[in-house]
This record gives structure tokens, C-alpha cells and sequence, in this order.
């Protein structure tokens, strides 16, 4: 039996007047303890047990992208450890790697609160944090601390966002701030212009000032650690198709796809039951199922654009193994969860695995690789025999 979907679930989602930021904190707290106590005898015990019952291991999940070993493709997305107070514990939860941040290189508060909402009728979240966070020298010092006392046996990848206080015309240089105190500490990188929290922070995808950030990264980039540039889902294909070009110019190591989105059209939820307002008067992006559908579009068309030479991280709405199938068919290699975990909780990466791998037998495939883009390469055989579908245009 699911423990967490039969009892915390409906305790945790049924506390209407409790903050879900302050349910998440105390989590993360909690999370951090555990991490702190894992080379102690009881913390030991523990994080044996969280992995034994959550943990999938098995060499047809494995995959190297951009230099990296990744154990299996579900990784934790950016948002959920932002200071990384439980980076050293990710891996006994079953997560093949973990990005950490939305990181700043000023510290910051984020936005008011309330600023995190459920929207169960959705299996949704809305979110207007506003990157708060302890700032970039204090991930560091963490990162470093926990480097001193063991390996981290997963990718941690981090994310890396533009202070509020810096201005807009020098974001490149807030960027760079950032990465040159963790550019040892981690072993991805990921530029975040696509929070719709941040004001005027998606301006930056447009690619004058895309290029500027990834030219002034590069150069400090004296290590070849892989940098990847995380969009928007309210993107216009063509500027969707002009990313990816500078992506490529730059010799950037994919895309991550993709942050929340602003749109509200056919949201089930009419009232946010502890503000008693209509998400559409709630600023914020959000995520979960509603970001699914579109989300697989960009992943398609971006793979399109490449055809399949250029890795992916699928993120948004991922609850199931299918949901996970459609996202790595359509051209991720890897795949991100968040909303996803917090409403299935954290047998959900197991139970992904698993059912990745049952899809992986079906289609008599010895490595989930070969089931990256599986999509495309099905529609282009069914052409080539003469059968009259089409890939499907975003």
C-alpha cells in the first residue's frame, strides 16, 4: 500500500488554512536533518530503508549526456531544494539527479507571501516565489561542506537566475557573479530566464540578450561544464527556433523544457479555496497537468529543429509512466518532476521507473536511450512505408 496516497496525502492536501510554502519548508527541513545525520548510525539505517523501498536501479536506465552518468532519467526540478539543504540526500529517494536553486547571486526574499498555492481540481500548483533564497555564496559553502564528507553519488545540476535588485542591462554580469562561485561545486549548469516571477526576467530570452549571458559564460567556462538554458512554454515557435540556434552558436548542452507558464485556459479550479480568488487574479506560473500537453509540444518541435542532436530535459505535468513515455518519446533524454512528486509523493519515482522499463520490454528496447525521439522515428517509418501520417506540427 502507497502510504503517503492513502494517509498523508489526503491529511497534507485537506488542511485548507495551512500554508502549503510552510508545509514545504518544514519538509525541506526535515529532508535536511536526514541529510546532515546520513553517516550517523541511525541516519544510516535510514537513508537504507527510504532506499530499498524507493530506489530502482537497473543498467537499461542508464544514460551518459554531456559527459555525465546519469543512473536512471527522473530527475528533482529546480525549485523544490533552492539552497540546497538536502542535495546529499536526493539519491535515496530514487532521483537519477537533482538540480538545485533557482540560485541568486544576491540573496533575496522572494516575493510576499502568500505565494504558493494548490490547485487540487488540476493536480496544479501556482507559484510567484520570486527565486527567494540564501544567495549563491551560501550554496557554495554548503556544497563544499558537503563535498568534504562524501561524493554525491548522483548529477547535481545547478540552476542560476538573475538577482531583482540587478538591472536588466546587467544580468550577464549578475549571471557570471553566480557562476563563478559554484562553477566547481556542480556538475551541470542551468541559465533560468523563463520565471514569469522575476520582473522583466523572460525579456532575457530574447536572443540580443540570451547571447550576451552565454557569451560571458562561456568564456569563464574554462572547465567545459554543461550549460543549458531553461524556456518558457509561452514561447513563440519562432523564437523557440531562434533559442535553439544560439544554443547551438554558443555549444551549449541542451534545453531544459520547461518552466511554468502563465496561461490559465481550461483550468477546473474557479476559486483558490484559501485566498477565495480565481487563479486568472492570482499572478504567478503555473505547474503540473495543465503545463503537460504543452510542454511535450516545445520537447517535440525542439527535437524537430535538431533532429534528436541536441539533449532535452522534459519537464512539466509528469505524474505516471506514461506521462513520462510521451515526454522521452517525443525527444527528452532526461525528464524533471516536482508537482508531480508533492501530489503522487515519493514512491512516484519508483513507480515511473518501473513502468518505463515494462514500456521498454513492450517495444523490445534494451536501453532507455534508444526510446529517446521513438515518436518521430515511428511517424518516419509509417512514411517510408507508404502510410499517409505526418508528424504532428506544434
Amino acid at each position: 500500500m502507497d502510504i503517503y496516497q492513502a494517509l498523508i496525502h489526503p491529511f497534507l492536501f485537506n488542511l485548507v488554512k495551512v500554508d502549503p510554502e510552510w508545509l514545504h519548508q518544514q519538509t525541506i527541513h526535515s529532508f535536511s536533518w536526514l541529510s546532515k545525520t546520513r553517516n550517523h548510525p541511525f541516519g544510516s539505517c535510514l537513508n537504507k530503508s527510504l532506499q530499498n523501498s524507493l530506489c530502482l536501479k537497473n543498467q537499461g536506465l542508464e544514460q551518459n549526456l554531456f559527459g555525465l552518468n546519469f543512473p536512471n532519467p527522473v530527475g528533482l526540478a529546480a525549485g523544490f531544494d533552492k539552497d540546497g539543504l538536502a542535495a546529499a540526500i536526493w539519491s535515496s529517494f530514487g532521483f537519477g539527479f537533482a538540480e538545485l536553486g533557482t540560485v541568486t547571486y544576491h540573496a533575496q526574499a522572494g516575493n510576499p507571501i502568500p505565494r504558493l498555492f494548490r490547485l487540487p481540481l488540476d493536480k496544479a500548483a501556482l507559484n510567484r516565489m520570486g527565486f527567494n533564497n540564501y544567495g549563491a555564496l551560501a550554496l557554495a559553502e554548503r556544497l563544499t561542506l558537503i563535498e568534504k564528507e562524501s561524493n554525491l553519488p548522483i548529477p547535481i545540476g545547478i540552476n542560476l537566475g538573475k538577482s531583482r535588485i540587478t538591472p536588466l542591462a546587467a544580468s550577464a554580469q549578475d549571471y557570471l557573479q553566480s557562476f563563478c562561485l559554484l562553477k566547481n561545486l556542480g556538475d551541470y549548469f542551468v541559465i533560468n530566464v523563463s520565471s514569469p516571477n522575476t520582473p522583466g526576467l523572460r525579456s532575457l530570452q530574447d536572443v540580443n540578450m540570451l547571447s550576451v549571458i552565454f557569451d560571458l559564460l562561456q568564456q569563464e567556462n574554462t572547465s567545459d561544464k554543461p550549460l543549458l538554458v531553461k524556456i518558457a512554454p509561452d514561447l513563440e515557435w519562432e523564437a523557440i527556433a531562434q533559442i535553439v540556434n544560439l544554443v547551438k552558436t554558443y555549444k551549449l548542452a541542451g534545453i531544459i523544457a520547461t518552466n511554468t507558464t502563465i496561461n490559465r485556459d481550461g483550468l477546473k479550479t474557479q476559486v483558490i479555496q484559501s485566498t477565495g480568488k480565481s487563479p486568472a487574479d492570482e499572478a504567478g506560473g503555473i505547474s503540473g497537468q495543465p503545463l503537460f500537453q504543452r510542454s511535450t509540444e516545445v520537447i517535440r518541435f525542439i527535437w524537430q529543429e535538431t533532429q534528436g542532436q541536441m539533449p532535452i530535459i522534459g519537464v512539466g505535468g509528469i505524474f505516471s509512466p506514461e506521462d513520462a513515455w510521451e515526454k522521452i518519446t517525443a525527444g527528452a533524454s532526461l525528464i524533471q518532476i516536482y508537482t508531480g512528486w508533492i501530489y503522487q509523493g515519493p514512491f512516484v519515482v519508483r513507480g515511473i521507473l518501473a513502468g518505463l522499463l515494462a514500456k521498454m520490454a513492450e517495444n523490445g528496447l534494451n536501453s532507455l536511450s534508444q526510446a529517446v525521439g521513438l515518436a518521430h522515428k515511428n511517424q518516419d517509418e509509417g512514411r517510408g512505408n507508404g502510410e499517409q501520417g505526418t508528424v504532428k506540427s506544434p
